[in-house]
């Protein structure tokens, strides 16, 4: 069994982490922390947990994590970075879900994130845990950077395009929109339900701080720099990311076949039948990314639609496949959840 700690199990990504892990087969959770919540019952905060886990909340002041194998932060940016060393140094292996380890260029994401890098000397090491692209590196990690909710969907639309040299790599354009779970679970007037109901709106147009992660992820790909204009959207729904992607195709390509052969064997890319249109409801609460490729008149115009959860592939879901490789189960284990529908 491996044995399992959540720094941070009170937002919305450390319940999802929860729900997954308790009902993973290979899996024992032995400590959760949070310092408001230290002393409560797990299931008493969570209802939807009673009769599946009898853990407390701990104080993570006083937490022993010698117990651990591997510790997920599910905590907000600029935590594990300054917890993640004492855990790595003891043996312990770290799959951090906030962006603390995404971006490769410390200055860069001290830019964009605010504050000073507590450890800039594991960035370097980190993994950026997208496995339909790091696999291998993955499997012989000891800490993992899960890759942000926006950017999964926007690599997975991307990559096979951008790997096959097929598209002008400086003027991509990703048109996305996320659920207001995206925002966590704290209370901001923005996302409270008389702001966001029957609502829709775009933001951080100028600058958002996924841009340098999904920059650097598809720059990584095409072997050189690319230009990406990305503009989020909140939408009136609590789960899910929908990204429409354009590109202009700069030679004659099969778009369906692309994608087909690219991601034939990632069980957790769908790529739809030709002329499909996926829905976010289609994926919610499932480990999935649906694809669906088009070429509008058949001009030279690309459009890839690219939905999954953002709470469970664009977060806590991808954490655990990412634990899974690390410690060779089989990838599905555990986070092979059938969609919820209605």
């Amino acid at each position: 069994m491996i044995n399992a700690g959540i720094v941070g199990g009170t937002g919305y990504t450390g319940v999802e982490l929860l729900r997954i892990l308790v009902q993973h087969p290979k899996v024992k959770l032995k400590v959760i922390t949070s310092r408001q919540e230290a002393g409560t019952g797990v299931d008493e905060l969570f209802s939807s947990l009673r009769g599946q886990i009898a853990l407390k909340f701990s104080d993570p002041a006083k937490v022993d994590f010698s117990k651990c194998d591997v510790v997920f932060f599910a905590t907000p940016n600029g935590i594990a970075m300054q917890q993640a060393k004492a855990l790595l140094d003891s043996g312990i292996k770290v799959i951090d879900l906030a962006a603390d380890f995404r971006i490769k260029d410390v200055a860069e994401w001290e830019k964009w994130y605010g504050m000073t890098h507590a450890a800039p000397e594991l960035v370097a090491e980190a993994v950026y845990g997208l496995p339909e692209v790091n696999r291998e590196k993955i499997r012989d990690a000891r800490l993992i950077a899960n890759p942000g909710c926006y950017p999964t969907a926007v690599q997975l639309g991307f990559i096979p395009l951008i790997e096959a040299g097929a598209v002008d790599a400086d003027h991509l354009i990703a048109d996305t929109k996320s659920g207001v779970s995206g925002a966590g679970r704290k209370a901001e007037i923005h996302t409270l339900y008389a702001e966001a109901s029957d609502n829709f709106k775009s933001y951080a147009v100028p600058g958002h701080r996924h841009l340098p992660e999904i920059r650097q992820g598809l720059s990584e790909r095409s072997n050189g720099p690319i230009g990406l204009t990305f503009v989020p959207h909140l939408t009136p729904m609590i789960r899910g990311i929908h990204a429409t992607l354009y590109a202009r195709l700069t030679r004659d390509v099969d778009l369906q076949t692309l994608y087909e052969n690219r991601y034939a064997n990632e069980p957790f890319v769908d790529v739809l039948p030709a002329g499909s249109h996926p829905e976010t409801r289609s994926v919610r609460g499932s480990n999935f990314c649906r694809i669906a490729v088009h070429r509008p008149g058949n001009g030279d115009t690309a459009v890839i639609l690219s939905v999954t959860d953002n709470l469970v592939k664009g977060a806590a879901g991808q954490a655990v496949q990412n634990m899974n490789i690390m410690y060779g189960l089989p990838e599905t284990t555990g986070i092979r959840h059938v969609p919820l529908l209605p």
